[in-house]
C-alpha cells in the first residue's frame, strides 16, 4: 500500500497485490479433486473524499484508467486544482462510508 496523494479534501492510496502463494495456486478442490482456478492478482486505488467521509475503490478497468491518468500527470505536472477536479469526478462514484478499523 502506497499513499500517492493527501490533501485537505482527498487521500489516494495505491493498493498493491500481495505476492501469490505458489502452493495456493496449485490447490485442488476437496470434493472433486479438480484443480482450483488460480487467484488473479490485481492492484487498485482507494480514493477517500474527506469532505463527505466516503471512499471508492477502483480496480479492474477503472484502476487501469486511473493508472493512465497518473502516468499523464507524470508527463505533465498538473496543478493541485487539476488533480482535485479529477479526484472529485472519481469521488462522485463513492458510496461507501469510511470506517476506521
Amino acid at each position: 500500500m502506497h499513499m500517492l496523494y493527501d490533501s485537505e479534501s482527498f487521500v489516494v492510496v495505491h493498493m498493491l497485490p500481495e505476492a501469490a502463494d505458489p502452493a495456493a495456486v496449485e490447490q485442488t478442490e476437496p470434493k472433486t479433486g479438480a484443480s482450483a482456478a488460480p487467484h488473479m492478482v490485481r492492484h487498485g486505488f482507494e480514493i477517500v473524499d474527506k469532505r463527505s467521509g466516503k471512499e471508492v475503490y477502483l480496480d479492474g478497468s477503472w484502476a487501469e484508467l486511473f493508472q493512465q491518468q497518473i502516468l499523464a500527470w507524470q508527463q505533465k505536472t498538473p496543478t493541485q486544482e487539476e488533480v482535485e477536479d479529477t479526484l472529485d469526478r472519481y469521488a462522485s462514484l463513492a458510496q461507501n462510508p469510511v470506517v476506521v478499523h
